[in-house]
């Protein structure tokens, strides 16, 4: 056990504190931390911080008892105000209840937070939420059903089901570019001259127009003017004042009217939402947060001049076109239908104060490989119409772990005509004994993603069948730092003092492995992993069949995914290469396999001719003639 031990003061109901005292047992000194209350209610965490697949020990005074999930909870036998921590790969706050051993009475709930092992799982968790959720939208925006534009956010829903939507609202709105967008309108807000009246010294007068002389004639309050006066000749006496006519710049104008409105129902949104949350929840000190932001920028002094909007100028070239303007429509936008939206697989992700980024990252890769998909090859099935259907509660994303979502398309290159799908969570079922029927020839395999294709001459079933179609395994490691880190040491040696260990690594490269030969037609498995290095290994001489892994980090600038598509194309141009290897071996597959062997040779035969293998029997030709002999 190491000395870095953290305490935590706990307030119980009678006002006094009880410290819970906890040593981490690794000696990483990142694995315990308490960081500032401003850093905790920024990032809706708590302060005391623990790290995933740590242990700890914890110690109450005695007569207290630590309740929780009983996972990561162990209490002593001979001490049960002591105990263990085992967070494992849970990632989020943690909410732990003290109770009194005698009573067994509630006394004080604690917060602890569970960080995830990479150091930039904040930003990664942020922008896989806000791509995810701008994806979302893109196919709300397809979805044109009348039942799609009755729905509204019913605040009565229970919270989970609020706290999901208020996820997506948070990844649109808590972002750069979004406040970006509004410090760009504050500091150059569009402007517009206003005319209007100011009653004003007669001195001041510069122009004489009929007003300014209409009222030299008639206005009362005046003054006589002095003997020798230039006027004095025309008129006694002039008015001590008169009213002019002035212009005003002013940023009271319909786009920013229509910007303060955007912000106020963000504003109402994030207010209503906190009301239904537990004060000690991470969603209330998110919506909390994200209200502070709002309220920040509608203070500001150039939002105090506008007024409240009687039209909403949308198609206004201003809001369309001006840097920031456009940025804000195309969030309010998306906000409306975020707030519609009701996502059962992230349930996954932010359950009770989870924040999984591992499943989040399974997620967003698959929109990430979709969009690819969708830039390579026709495809034919609507992703809106697969991803997206009406409920009572909203619209409802499709998207969830083990369930199986297809896309299918078609490619057209090197005068080759092919058919592909792409699959979400496909099941390749046992199949074994059943050759030549598609899936598994041993245990059922489920890769994260499938790319197969096949000519478009034949179904997929006859493909399948005549060893014509080509599957491509990716599998999401989110937690996985280095190409070493998923398939382990090169050194022999060094393998087995890790399974020694218990900190075996091959175990990604022999899961590969099983993807590639224990489905049928598979012609290559890859990881793809947040990290900086990509590695593949080919089979033989032609891009596929092969292993690896790919780089593909949560990153809006260099995320690695154009390294998959250069793959895929690569893979495409060999797939319509008509005489690669790849292509006879699966025609010498098929016709090999297609029947059963019913011929057996045992007679002893030469192994060698002309010092290279001879060729089978069952493929040698023999020549026989006939010569009509005497009678």
């Amino acid at each position: 056990m190491t000395e870095n031990k953290k305490t935590l003061l706990v307030t119980v109901p009678d006002g006094s504190k009880i410290g819970l005292d906890i040593h981490p047992e690794s000696a990483d000194p990142d694995s315990i931390d308490v960081i500032t209350e401003a850093e905790a209610e920024e990032n809706g965490e708590a302060e005391f911080q623990l790290k995933e697949e740590c242990t700890y020990e914890y110690q109450l005074p005695d007569g207290l008892l630590l309740d929780g999930d009983s996972r990561i909870v162990r209490p002593f036998k001979m001490n049960p105000s002591s105990g263990r921590l085992t967070p494992g790969i849970f990632v989020g706050t943690l909410k732990l209840d003290i109770i009194d051993d005698t009573t067994l009475e509630k006394e004080a709930e604690v917060a602890l937070e569970v960080r995830s092992k990479k150091t930039g799982y904040r930003t990664d968790y942020r922008n896989m939420l806000e791509y995810i959720t701008g994806k979302c939208t893109d196919l709300l925006m397809q979805y044109t059903s009348p039942a799609a534009q009755s729905f509204q956010t019913d605040f009565s829903e229970d919270a989970q089901t609020l706290y999901q939507r208020f996820a997506f609202i948070k990844s649109i709105l808590d972002t750069d570019e979004f406040q970006n967008a509004l410090q760009r309108i504050i500091h150059s807000p569009v402007t517009a001259w206003v005319s209007y009246q100011e009653e004003s010294d007669v001195r001041s007068a510069k122009r004489m127009g009929r007003s300014v002389i209409r009222q030299f004639a008639s206005r009362k309050n005046r003054i006589k003017l002095p003997a020798g006066h230039p006027l004095s000749s025309v008129m006694e006496s002039i008015p001590a004042s008169i009213i002019i006519a002035k212009k005003k710049d002013t940023p009271d104008t319909p786009e920013n009217r229509f910007i303060k409105h955007a912000l106020e129902e963000f504003n109402y949104f994030c207010a209503r939402l906190r009301a239904k949350f537990d004060p000690d929840s991470r969603a209330y000190k998110e919506a909390l947060h994200l209200e502070e932001i709002l309220e920040g920028f509608l203070s500001h002094s150039v939002f105090k001049e506008i007024s409240r909007p009687v039209t909403l100028p949308l198609n206004s070239p201003v809001l369309q076109r001006k840097e920031g303007y456009r940025e804000v429509l195309k969030v309010w936008l998306m906000f409306d239908l975020a707030a519609k939206l009701v996502w059962k697989g992230g349930e996954d992700v932010y359950e009770a104060g989870k924040r999984d980024v591992a499943v989040l990252y399974e997620y967003w890769l698959f929109f990430r490989l979709l969009e690819l998909c969708e830039s390579i090859f026709d495809i034919k099935t609507a992703p809106v119409e697969e991803l997206i259907e009406p409920t009572r509660d909203g619209l409802s994303l499709k998207l969830k772990a083990g369930k199986h979502i297809p896309l299918q398309g078609t490619y057209v290159s090197g005068g080759r005509r092919l058919n592909i799908e792409f699959s979400y969570n496909r099941t390749f079922s046992e199949t074994a004994g059943k050759y030549p029927a598609s899936g598994s020839w041993t245990r059922r395999m489920r890769p994260d993603y499938t790319l197969s294709m096949w000519p478009a001459d034949f179904t997929q079933k006859e493909a399948e069948n005549q060893e014509l179609i080509v599957h491509i395994h990716f599998d999401a490691k989110y937690k996985m730092d280095s190409v070493k880190d998923l398939f382990g040491p090169d050194d022999l040696d060094e393998e087995k003092n890790e399974e020694r260990q218990g900190t075996y690594k091959r175990a990604d490269l022999l899961k590969m492995h099983a993807y590639k030969d224990a489905v049928r037609r598979t012609a290559g498995a890859y990881v793809l992993y947040p990290g900086d290095e990509s590695k593949q290994w080919y089979g033989f001489h032609e891009i596929i069949p092969g292993l690896g892994a790919f780089a593909v980090k949560p990153n809006k600038s260099h995320s690695g995914i154009a390294d998959i598509q250069k793959f895929i194309l690569d893979v495409l141009d060999h797939f319509t290469n008509r005489v690669s290897q790849r292509e006879r071996l699966s025609y010498r597959l098929y016709d090999i396999h297609k029947t059963n062997p019913e011929s057996r040779v045992h007679e002893p035969l030469p192994e060698t001719y002309l010092g290279s293998r001879v060729i089978p029997p069952s493929d040698t030709s023999v020549l026989v003639g006939y010569s009509p002999g005497r009678r």
